[in-house]
């Protein structure tokens, strides 16, 4: 790498002075290397430590060229000239990318997106700022009067359309037949949100190859529209035909693995068409480009309901036809109405918690003071700070003993039985990925014999059905069960059970990939008298947004850190719904019941409460996908927390009544359970507190707010945070501790954010409950009168970061 010294470029230098530069990178060195460099050739440089916050650059003032970084946090390079080349006011607008990822297929993708060069590190200084004073002075085209789409290489929209009108016409003075075709995958929402945004832009460029290759007319013309669509103009070829080879596109991309964020993928592609109308009639001009899209566009819209892989032709009866719900249709007036409604009802939710959290309790303490001159704030000031310090504690005690490594043991006690693997699956969302999760168990090195038992439910046929009726025609362990009627997890797993051959079975959701060895792991604990055993999930998606990277860093918590530190500390374990080995005997009378929001907790809790044993092993590992985004997130939370309510309303009082457990177990229990429940409420209770005491006081300033014992709790509170953050990372698995930079933003967002937005869903997940909303979606003391008082505003952890949910 070059040093940091002035460059002198060429004769052309000084027509670049007073131009701007964007330097996009979270490494400042490699920042400063290049402001150095371009600043040397008169270059005015802003910066950015990634993606977003060069978006918000760009939205004060467009530079003339663009340098970034690819790997990035928030949101990466790729996703950042996606960005970039989608909006009008930065189409044309030059990027060269620089960046460490030098892998041809990295390079391919960037120039695919629209980056107009490609840097590897380490670079020369003078190299890079050559290049980019060369792209100040001769910039791309403006994307609008190019020929062909830069993500691609196809057509563009507009100039498809010119093509479309070209032909009409000329259908209509010959007489020749046409058609125009519009294809789209309909995973691809469902991709998106798995992966993120490149996933778009992965899919774009694999199928635009593929659907090139399989039309096979040189006559015919492919583009790509704005919604991502992929618009088909086939000329010479009447319906017959078009029907044809259309049919024989989709049949061959839903038979091929695409390649997604690195993971292989299947596909199901949807395609509508319309004829051109070589006889409009005299006089009569014949639909035009738009109106022909608009038509094949309907008629995709109908071939997704079937998922088939059938082309629809548009006719008019298709003109009424409701299209499914998703990015490709409008949603109805009743549906917009609904999401408005829900989000209403969810906000009213989250402010009446506030009101019975916050406000009640201040009049309250208010009312109690003024007519009957009690002053509570003491008592209640000291159990609120024991509430804080009792589950700071228990934190910490469970990452203490999570430091104990805990192995099964080293042989098993009998050898290896034949065993069983249960996939649960819903093939509308997972249909994608189901195909690479399945492999992945086929690949599982288990000397006894692996049976595969794929139980799924989906509301109508999917073409990936058929290719896992192909694949366990080669491979006879696998068993494709279609659970019909199912609506719910529970269900696929319960149906499965009753093909189940193996002495133990692991029960795995549809996007998780076990560690190779896995099952011989778990023999180890269940030969030694184990009935359950819980893996470590580990996410491995992270790469794909910040929710992704949070979930990454959160689990190493729960799974590396909070499990098997309780399974030390309380002597019971749990099962978490997914990663986890069970004794099939145990399972079978056990069973999974669907009316729970969270029936893997249900049905190891009424184990444990049966005396059975459930172990913790951090070194059974699976990996699995992560919600992208804040509202997947937030739907998911909510169904656990929910569904942990549920589970602590039935299972405290058996816990107590149970005579398995010890009176150790069932503090356990309490805590597990009963404190979980009570905790999102009391940490609240500082706020109304605080404000009654400055209310008698007379104003904050009159509290004091530096007595020793109340500074050393809200230390020892605050203290958490990073404490449980060190324990991940000291305990999570190598890919996920290589990345410290997840860890640094999950401490920032967990102390100052994510606590508190866990503890809201846990106060508004038990008023959903208790109104009766279920909606599964597929997350102080006081002294003389004379003297200030001490509010000490202690941190609050969440008791979820203790307890885990799945």
């Amino acid at each position: 790498m070059g040093g940091v010294t002035a460059v002198q470029v060429g004769r052309d230098a000084p027509h670049v002075r007073g131009r701007r530069a964007l330097v996009v990178d979270d490494d400042e060195m490699v920042v400063a290397l290049v402001r150095a460099g371009l600043e040397g050739e008169g270059v005015e440089v802003v910066t950015a430590a990634d993606g977003r916050e060069a978006l918000d650059q760009l939205a004060r003032s467009v530079p003339d060229v663009v340098v970034s970084d690819v790997n990035m946090p928030g949101m990466d390079g790729f996703a950042l000239v996606s960005r970039l080349r989608a909006e009008p006011a930065t189409r044309s607008v030059p990027l060269v990318f620089l960046t460490s990822r030098s892998h041809a297929d990295d390079v391919l993708t960037g120039l695919a997106l629209g980056a107009d060069d490609y840097v590897r590190k380490p670079f020369e200084l003078t190299e890079l700022v050559a290049r980019v004073v060369a792209k100040i002075h001769r910039p791309p085209v403006p994307v609008d009067t190019l020929v062909r789409d830069v993500r691609t290489g196809l057509l563009s929209a507009s100039r498809l359309h010119e093509e479309i009108d070209h032909e009409a016409g000329r259908a209509a003075r010959t007489g020749r037949p046409a058609a125009v075709a519009v294809l789209d995958v309909a995973e691809r929402d469902q991709l998106v949100e798995r992966f993120g945004a490149r996933a778009d832009d992965d899919l774009a460029v694999q199928v635009a190859q593929r659907v090139g290759v399989h039309l096979g007319s040189a006559l015919d013309r492919v583009a790509r529209d704005a919604a991502g669509r992929f618009l088909v103009l086939l000329p010479e070829s009447g319906p017959d035909e078009v029907r044809t080879r259309l049919t024989r596109v989709a049949e061959a991309l839903a038979g091929e693995r695409l390649t997604v964020a690195g993971e292989g993928v299947q596909v199901t592609p949807v395609v509508g068409w319309a004829s051109l109308d070589p006889h409009p009639g005299p006089g009569a001009a014949g639909p035009g480009a738009a109106e022909l899209v608009e038509r094949a566009t309907v008629a995709a819209d109908a071939a997704t309901l079937h998922l088939d892989l059938q082309p629809v032709r548009w006719t008019p009866a298709l003109a009424g036809t409701t299209p499914p719900a998703g990015r490709r249709a409008r949603p109805s007036r009743a549906a917009r109405l609904r999401t408005v409604l829900g989000r209403l009802r969810t906000a009213w939710q989250i402010a009446l918690t506030l009101l019975l959290g916050v406000v009640v309790p201040f009049a309250v303490y208010v009312g109690l003071y003024e007519l009957a001159g009690v002053d509570v704030s003491r008592p209640l000031y000291l159990v609120v700070v024991g509430a804080l310090l009792l589950t700071a504690g228990a934190i910490w005690t469970e990452g203490f003993l999570a430091l104990r490594a805990t192995r099964p043991p080293e042989e098993p006690a009998s050898p290896p039985p034949p065993a069983s693997a249960v996939i649960a699956a819903y093939l509308p969302n997972e249909a994608a990925t189901v195909v690479e999760t399945v492999e992945s168990f086929l690949r599982q090195d288990y000397p006894a014999g692996l049976q595969v038992v794929l139980a799924y439910n989906t509301p109508r046929p999917m073409a990936v059905e058929d290719t896992l009726a192909q694949l366990a025609l080669r491979d006879p362990r696998l068993l494709p069960l279609r659970v019909e009627g199912s609506t719910s997890k529970a269900q696929n797993v319960n149906a499965a059970l009753a093909h189940v051959t193996g002495e133990f079975v692991g029960v795995f959701d549809a996007d998780h990939h076990p560690d190779a060895g896995s099952f011989l792991r778990a023999w180890r604990w269940l030969s030694h008298g184990y009935d359950v055993v819980q893996g470590h999930c580990v996410i491995r998606n992270g790469d794909a947004s910040w929710v992704a990277r949070t979930n990454a860093v959160e689990f190493e918590s729960i799974y590396a850190v909070s499990h098997p530190g309780r399974a030390r500390l309380h002597r019971f374990g749990i099962f978490g719904g997914s990663n986890g080995y069970w004794r099939t005997s145990l399972l079978r009378q056990v069973r999974m019941h669907g009316f729970m929001l969270t029936e893997d907790i249900d049905s190891s809790l009424r184990v444990v409460e049966e005396g059975g044993r459930i172990a913790s092993d951090p070194g059974l590992v699976s990996r699995e996908l992560a919600p992208t985004t804040l509202a997947a997130l937030w739907n998911q939370r909510m169904r656990w927390a929910q569904g942990w309510f549920q589970v602590s309303r039935k299972h405290l009082l058996r816990a107590w009544r149970s005579p398995a457990l010890s009176l150790r177990q069932k503090l356990g229990m309490t805590f597990l359970l009963g404190w979980r429940e009570v905790y999102p409420w009391l940490s609240l209770q500082m706020f109304p507190l605080v404000a009654f005491m400055a209310w008698r006081e007379g104003g904050a300033d009159r509290l004091d707010w530096l007595v020793p014992v109340f500074v050393l709790t809200t230390l020892f509170t605050a203290s958490v945070g990073p404490g449980q953050t060190l324990f991940a990372r000291r305990l999570a698995v190598p890919e996920i501790r290589r990345q410290p930079g997840w860890f640094w933003r999950y401490l920032l967002v967990s102390s100052f954010v994510y606590t508190e937005l866990k503890n809201v869903i846990g106060r508004v997940a038990q008023v959903k409950e208790l109104m009766g909303e279920r909606e599964w979606k597929v997350t102080p003391r006081a002294t003389a009168p004379a003297a200030p008082t001490t509010p000490a505003v202690v941190a609050t952890p969440t008791v979820t970061e203790a307890s885990g949910a799945r």
